[in-house]
């Protein structure tokens, strides 16, 4: 049962960067880069070795990339100049040369590709390890959307600049510079007079990414409306039908279609446009080369193989260029993606501390003067006092937002109280470990977790060491033992996703059973038989009469045909106690328990 007085999560969480269908990354810039990347690298220090191996690999592969060239020109001269007798040898060190090449880029890869999936193992690690010991408060007020992005997407993204940033970055700069070299050491003048293609493709590429990002960017926007448009009439179809808004949801649809087909084109004809661009400028390069170079061959500057080797770097410097200009997009990204995932490993763990344990525990449980606020200045619980004695049945009602979750949450050291103290046999639950105290408590929620495994694990899930013939037990007494028996594989039936295989009523059944095999000091119900049929929950109230037996029981009930023979109710208002009793004390006042009762069951209005 949600509490209303808890703190709305907050909306509208950017996403991390992403690729769109042929599009560009839509780069998602980080706060604290350098902070990031410096905390990034440390994940490295432990790959050392592989590392410097992935840089000596990539070493070599440039440095055969930008040699080879300069083997072919002079496999050209030795042609043109009839020199025969030594082109073999040429030619063989050429073989020699690209069978590295080939060798290292493959060397490469591999060594990409195990260094990025180490790093992201250990992140991964290290993030989920991070998450199951985080405070309920910070999943309460922070989307699970959100979280799960973080898991996935976020380190998704760092593992793709992993396995293909690093070493293309490096790659990249040393063939620039390494080119650059070579056609200075080759022909100076003709290096000088590349260098305008590389400034045409600087502002080129500059230029299309800009209004790339821009069109892509808004038609992802589009597409996420579109979607949710699509979501929302399927998950709400027969709300439309009842109220004959089929052509209206069809308006609105075709609306944001159309919008999202407009920016849609504009963007795929940037997105397209790049190649041909990209092209068109490296042809340019090429008639300069061609032109000036043959120039320079007939004056007896250059040789022709020359002209052969400066084509080749001219193509060969210009990819680089084109390669880092949309590295530093996706190392952005990947910077501010790690950033969201730091900033969960940054949050404070739940405190678990506590020296006590629950042995010969009785089960008394008592509030002292308890005030809780989920936030500053909203205060949920005011002066909160109350003795629950052991294996007494107490019910907690009232009206939705009243406190009742509230109490269970504090119980249980989901939430630590502003002011006062919490006792169980006279000890606060501070000093209780937490592993202790909710090892001795059970709980149903109203919502059921079932897990995609067998029903027999479901039900051990609280108690790994119990038996087969403990876990029949426990379910005979839910009754859900007959109901499980006529599944095909019985306690083997493997349940899907959340148990959705099920009927909600069934799927409470055996959330119950497995709070009954945990065997618990304290076994809180918090909505339990909410899902369940009026006969089904007679049957589950004949069992806990005996399940309740030396057991101290907190009840959350908002239908209270299920707490009439509790042994103390008390009615909770706006966070204070204001009626206890039994049933048949509390109609005797006629208060705030009495109109309760007669609004269910009497249908008076009140």
């Amino acid at each position: 049962m949600a509490d209303t007085n808890k703190q709305a999560p907050p909306q509208n969480v950017p996403m991390p960067g992403r690729r769109g269908p042929r599009g560009p990354m839509i780069v998602e810039k980080p706060k604290e880069g350098k902070k990031t990347l410096g905390r990034l690298l440390q994940y490295f220090e432990k790959e050392k070795g592989m590392v410097a191996g992935l840089l000596g690999i990539v070493v070599v592969l440039v440095a055969c990339s930008v040699y080879a060239p300069r083997l072919q020109s002079e496999a050209i001269d030795r042609i043109t100049d009839g020199q025969f007798s030594e082109l073999p040898a040429v030619l063989i060190v050429m073989l020699i040369l690209y069978g590295i090449n080939g060798a290292s880029t493959l060397i490469q890869s591999l060594l990409s590709a195990q260094l990025s999936q180490r790093i992201v193992k250990r992140m991964r690690e290290d993030l989920f390890d991070k998450i199951v010991n985080l405070p309920i408060k910070y999943l309460d007020t922070h989307p699970h959307g959100d979280i799960m992005s973080r898991m996935t997407n976020d380190v998704e993204n760092i593992s793709g600049t992993v396995s293909q940033s690093l070493s293309s970055l490096v790659s990249g700069i040393l063939t620039i510079i390494g080119t650059v070299f070579m056609m200075v050491w080759l022909c100076p003048q003709l290096a000088l007079l590349s260098c305008v293609t590389v400034i045409l493709t600087i502002f080129a590429s500059s230029y299309l990414s800009r209004k790339m990002k821009l069109f892509f960017r808004k038609r992802q926007v589009l597409l996420g409306n579109l979607n949710g448009t699509v979501e929302e009439m399927v998950t709400g179809y027969k709300t439309v039908v009842a109220y004959n808004h089929q052509n209206k949801v069809v308006e609105e649809f075709e609306q944001t279609s159309d919008e999202l087909t407009k920016v849609g084109i504009i963007a795929e004809s940037f997105g397209g446009s790049m190649g041909p661009v990209m092209n068109v400028i490296n042809n340019i390069g090429f008639v300069i080369i061609a032109a000036f170079g043959g120039y320079f061959a007939i004056h007896g500057i250059i040789s022709i193989g020359v002209i052969s080797a400066f084509i080749v770097y001219a193509k060969q410097f210009g990819r680089p260029i084109n390669e880092i200009a949309q590295l530093y997009g996706q190392i952005q990204t990947a910077i501010a993606g790690a950033e969201r995932v730091f900033s969960i490993m940054d949050e404070q763990e739940e405190d678990k501390s506590g020296e006590r344990g629950m042995d010969g525990t009785k089960g008394v449980i008592s509030f002292r003067n308890v005030n809780f606020s989920y936030v500053p200045g909203k205060q949920v619980l005011y002066d909160f006092n109350l003795d629950i004695y052991a294996g007494h049945k107490v019910a907690l009602v009232g009206a939705t937002g009243s406190g009742k979750t509230t109490v269970v949450n504090l119980l249980m050291r989901f939430y630590d109280i502003d002011s006062g103290e919490i006792l169980i046999d006279g000890v606060n639950i501070k000093d209780i470990e937490c592993a202790k105290l909710r090892a001795s408590t059970a709980i149903v929620l109203q919502d059921t977790v079932l897990f995609s495994d067998t029903i027999r694990n479901n039900l051990k899930y609280s108690n790994p060491q119990a038996s087969d013939e403990e876990m029949e037990r426990a379910a005979k007494m839910s009754n859900c033992h007959r109901m499980i028996t006529r599944l095909a594989k019985g306690y083997d039936t493997e349940l899907t996703e959340s148990g959705q295989n099920l009927s909600q009523g069934q799927r409470q059944l055996l959330s119950i059973a497995r709070a009954f095999l945990a065997d618990p000091k304290i076994l809180i119900l918090d909505e339990a038989t909410s899902s369940v049929d009026t006969r089904t929950e007679q049957h589950i109230q004949d069992a806990m009469v005996n399940l309740m037996k030396d057991r101290t029981s907190v009840i959350i009930a908002h239908r209270l045909s299920t707490i009439r023979d509790a042994d103390f109710i008390v009615v909770l208002d706006q966070g204070r106690i204001v009626e206890t009793g039994n049933h048949e004390e509390l109609i005797a006042k006629q208060g705030r328990y009495y109109e309760l009762y007669m609004t269910q069951f009497a249908g008076n209005a009140i």
